[in-house]
């Protein structure tokens, strides 16, 4: 593959005018240690220990053709809205090129008529990365059209599980377990989102909460963002919509709350109770009494009366009188339980098969060290290799030599001190000056930087060094070993798994021919 004609480097340059936004790690602390994604330990230095982290692909701007083409051109068989083809603003599954499913949320036309604004309220929404949120990997903003994709949840929504599968199930409900887990998880969502600056959440509902495919609750990021440009999206009846909304139309952090406490309300009762009536019960001290009677038995008596008051301070009319997202956390993080239990297990879903692994390649073991993205084993390697792979890819005058030479060999020189004592950013630097004098290519200097951007929390840089050491040596396996590193990083794994076969063919070319 000639990388100057390479598909890879034509997306790149064709995204990095639209995506403004780097690949962003989020942490947060967790005590259940079965919530873990299971992934392989970050490298050293990269996230602090003892921390989760989620990583999620940067925020792209999709073409409505390629959106089109994933819904098979918007078809009503790919609708996952439950409101159907009936409401507003519908959401659609879609599979992209690369077999990814994502969901996309389809505006009415006049919902956003500024695209410029449309386009900055994804931006910031698309800032947002926690593993408990159903993040937003993109956006659409061509003519008249307006969507939003986000991570796909293919296990429903809490709506869904609670209102309509305990008909299907015969009675089988939501275990009192998971219920607690849903409430826990979400108000882990909002105390994200308050401490990143964007705590409000329009129209927060059962229908709000999905299940991924190990059957966690997450919060969907499309309430996130405004349903219109005026701000004015509350679609829920009446019953169920905070006071001051009624007075102001506009949705508040303490709006947030309330509906919050109307989730709690579903998830106690199993069915839609409107806040006043549960509110009449609770202050008659008969808390338990709207309590779903599938659950009878299967929780104490006092943890119900914790969550019916934790969901009674919740729907307070004053504002100032509800608790905040950090409040709704302490209060029901001691009330987990289970927590050895997967979610898929308490929920009643069976859990998504992983897809099935690639074939195995014979790899070198810098490959090796590539396909499992071990960096520090990659360094160490580049390090052992030093630039015996460079021969033949210079040819310098006796002028050049002389003149040149020893100011470019000198950054070399501080750049594979600073490169095997683990100081990429210097490493980067004088890297950097050799290459811009211009004088002598080094496909080795491209790799030994390309993986010191990989350290740095930098891919797309990465990749282009990569892409740089192929274009000066077209054969050599290294350069696609750290393209492939580089497009997992940036989660292309499909273009990544390519790199690796490309790489591995041309090192069993190389054997053939000693």
């Amino acid at each position: 593959m000639g990388c100057c004609e390479s598909s890879i480097l034509a997306g790149i340059r064709q995204r990095e005018s639209r995506q403004q936004e780097t690949l962003r790690v989020v942490s947060n602390n967790h005590k259940h240690h079965h919530y873990d994604d299971g992934g392989a330990a970050p490298e050293s230095g990269e996230q602090p220990s003892g921390e989760l982290g989620v990583v999620v692909p940067v925020l792209e701007e999709f073409t409505f053709a390629e959106l089109r083409s994933a819904t098979n051109s918007f078809s009503a068989d790919f609708i996952v809205s439950e409101s159907g083809e009936k409401g507003a603003n519908i959401v659609y599954k879609g599979k992209c090129q690369d077999k990814r499913w994502i969901a996309i949320k389809k505006f009415s036309k006049a919902a956003w008529p500024d695209p410029n604004q449309f386009a900055e309220e994804a931006r910031g929404v698309g800032k947002l990365r926690h593993k408990r949120l159903a993040n937003l990997i993109g956006y659409c903003c061509e003519g008249d059209e307006r969507l939003l994709v986000a991570e796909f949840m293919p296990n429903d929504t809490l709506a869904k599980h609670l209102f309509h599968c305990a008909f299907i199930r015969e009675k089988q409900t939501i275990e009192w377990p998971m219920r607690i887990r849903v409430a826990f998880y979400i108000a882990e969502a909002l105390e994200y989102c308050n401490s990143e600056g964007r705590p409000l959440y329009h129209d927060l509902n059962a229908y709000r909460v999905l299940f991924d495919e190990d059957g966690d609750p997450r919060l969907s990021c499309f309430g996130l963002m405004k349903n219109s440009r005026d701000g004015k999206s509350y679609s829920t009846n009446l019953a169920y919509t905070p006071p001051e909304f009624l007075k102001t139309g506009r949705v508040t952090k303490e709006s947030v709350i309330y509906s919050f406490g109307t989730v709690l309300l579903d998830l106690l009762s199993g069915k839609r109770i409107p806040p006043s009536h549960a509110l009449d019960v609770i202050r008659g001290k008969n808390g338990l009494l709207f309590m779903d009677s599938h659950l009878e038995g299967k929780f104490s008596p006092e943890e119900g009366m914790e969550v019916v008051n934790l969901a009674s301070r919740c729907l307070q009319y004053e504002p100032k009188e509800r608790p905040n997202p950090s409040d709704l956390v302490a209060a029901l993080a001691p009330l987990q339980s289970r927590t050895d239990v997967p979610s898929y297990v308490l929920l009643g879903v069976t859990k998504q098969e992983e897809p099935p692994a690639p074939p195995q390649l014979s790899l070198s073991p810098l490959g090796e060290a590539c396909a499992r993205m071990d960096l520090t084993a990659m360094h160490q390697i580049l390090v052992t290799t030093h630039y015996k792979d460079d021969q033949g890819t210079n040819e310098l005058s006796f002028q050049e030599w002389t003149q040149q030479m020893r100011d470019m060999l000198e950054a070399r020189k501080r750049g594979d001190v600073a490169f095997r004592e683990k100081n990429f950013k210097t490493a980067i630097e004088c890297y950097s000056q050799f290459i811009n004098m211009g004088t002598m290519i080094s496909p080795t200097v491209h790799a030994r930087r390309s993986l010191s951007h990989l350290m740095c929390d930098q891919p797309g840089e990465a990749l282009r060094d990569a892409m740089q050491a192929q274009c000066v040596h077209p054969e050599w396996p290294t350069a696609f070993y750290m393209q492939a590193a580089s497009l997992t990083k940036l989660d292309m794994l499909s273009d990544a798994n390519d790199m690796l076969k490309e790489a591995a063919a041309l090192e069993e070319k190389r054997q053939k021919g000693r």
